[in-house]
C-alpha cells in the first residue's frame, strides 16, 4: 500500500502531507485542551473505565489485549464489561447492545469477536460515553468497563489508559495523520500507566511489557473442529485485518507455511462468491477470528480459523492485573 510506504519506509513524499498534518494535530490538541479546560464535558461513572488503545492506526493488537484482559478478570470473579466504537458497522441506531441477533455489518467485527469469545456484555456506540451508559443500564452490578481503542475519546473520562505498539512498526515516521500514522505524539505516552510491545524476539526498552500471540489452535467454521495448526496442510491463508503480515509471520513461526498469502483491508466485508474463489478443490482457507465471525453464515467446510492467545510473563500479568483490581477495590470501597 503506498500509504503504508511513506509512514514506515524513507520517502520524501511525507513532506506533501505535512500541511495537513499540522491541521489534523492543530485540531487534536484543541479537541483535547477542551476537555481538560472543562470547556467540554467529561463523564465520569460507578465504575473504573480501562482504555486499551494506540497512538497509531491500526494493527497493533489492542482486540487481543483486550479479550486477554477480560479473561483473566473473570477468572478472579470480577463481572466485566466491554465498550467499542464498532468501526465499520452501519446501524441506524446506537447504542447496540449485542446478542444472538446481532451481525458484523450493523456492529462491526470486533465487538462480535469479543462478544463470541468472552461471553461478557459488550455494547457498540460511536459515542463511547453512550455505550457506558446502555452496559450500567443492563448491568449495574458491572465491576469494570473495558474499552477496546478510545484512547483520542476524552469524553469518557478513564481510571487506566494502556497503549498496544507493533514492535515491527513502532511509529514509523513520527508525523501525525495523513503524513504519517500517528493519531498522537509520542509524548502521549508518558501519561499511560502501560506500554505493551506486540512481538516476537523482540528487547522490550524499560518500563515496557513484551506481549506474544501463539495460535494455540485452528477450529473449523462450519463444524467447530479443533486441530493444531502445523496439522493443517494446503493452506491458503488470509487477513483483514490492520496488520496481515504479523499474522502470516505468526503462522511460520509456528510450522505452518501457507502456500497463499492474500491480504484484504482491515474490517474487510467477505462475501461468500470471493472466499469459495480462493482456494482450489484440496485447499484449505484459513483465516483470522476476526475475520471468521463475519464468515458463519456461509462458512464451507475447508475453511478454518486461528485461535490466538496471548501470553505475557507472570510478574507483568501480576503487575497489570493489581494495577486495574486496585481501581475496581477503590470504587466499590
Amino acid at each position: 500500500m503506498f500509504i503504508s510506504s511513506i509512514w514506515f519506509k524513507s520517502s520524501f513524499f511525507y513532506l506533501f502531507l505535512l500541511p495537513l498534518s499540522w491541521i489534523y494535530g492543530l485540531v487534536s490538541l484543541i479537541n483535547r485542551i477542551s476537555y481538560q479546560r472543562g470547556w467540554r464535558r467529561v463523564h465520569r461513572f460507578s465504575v473504573p473505565i480501562v482504555i486499551i488503545g494506540n497512538l497509531t492506526i491500526g494493527g497493533n493488537g489492542k482486540t487481543p489485549m483486550v479479550l486477554w484482559l477480560v479473561e483473566q478478570l473473570k477468572i478472579r470473579g470480577w463481572r466485566v464489561g466491554v465498550i467499542s466504537r464498532g468501526y465499520k458497522g452501519k446501524s441506524n441506531n446506537y447504542p447496540i447492545v449485542i446478542d444472538v441477533n446481532s451481525h458484523a455489518d450493523e456492529c462491526g467485527d470486533e465487538p462480535i469477536l469479543l462478544w463470541k469469545r468472552t461471553g461478557v456484555s459488550v455494547a457498540v456506540s460511536p459515542k463511547r460515553v453512550d455505550a457506558v451508559f446502555a452496559l450500567l443500564r443492563r448491568h449495574k452490578e458491572l465491576d469494570v468497563i473495558i474499552s477496546d481503542d478510545g484512547l483520542q475519546h476524552y469524553a469518557l473520562f478513564r481510571d487506566i489508559e494502556w497503549v498496544i505498539i507493533n514492535s515491527n512498526l513502532r511509529f514509523g515516521n513520527g508525523c501525525w495523520l495523513p503524513a504519517g500514522p500517528m493519531r498522537e505524539r509520542i509524548s502521549r505516552l508518558k501519561k499511560v500507566q502501560a506500554i505493551i510491545i506486540n512481538g516476537f524476539d523482540y528487547k522490550v526498552n524499560a518500563g515496557e511489557i513484551l506481549m506474544q500471540f501463539f495460535p494455540s489452535t485452528a477450529i473449523n467454521i462450519l463444524t467447530g473442529e479443533c486441530k493444531p495448526i502445523n496439522f493443517l496442510k494446503n493452506v491458503v491463508a488470509i487477513a483483514g485485518i490492520g496488520y496481515p503480515m504479523k499474522f502470516f509471520d505468526t503462522l511460520r513461526r509456528f510450522g505452518l507455511n501457507p502456500v497463499r498469502v492474500i491480504s484484504f483491508a482491515d474490517h474487510y466485508i467477505y462475501s461468500e462468491k470471493t472466499l469459495v474463489s480462493l482456494t482450489k478443490k484440496d485447499e484449505i482457507l484459513l483465516m483470522t477470528e476476526k475475520d471468521a465471525v463475519k464468515c458463519f453464515d456461509f462458512a464451507h467446510e475447508n475453511w478454518w480459523y486461528v485461535y490466538l492467545e496471548v501470553q505475557i510473563n507472570k510478574i507483568d500479568t501480576a503487575h497489570l492485573l493489581s494495577m486495574v483490581e486496585d481501581k475496581i477495590r477503590y470504587y466499590r470501597g
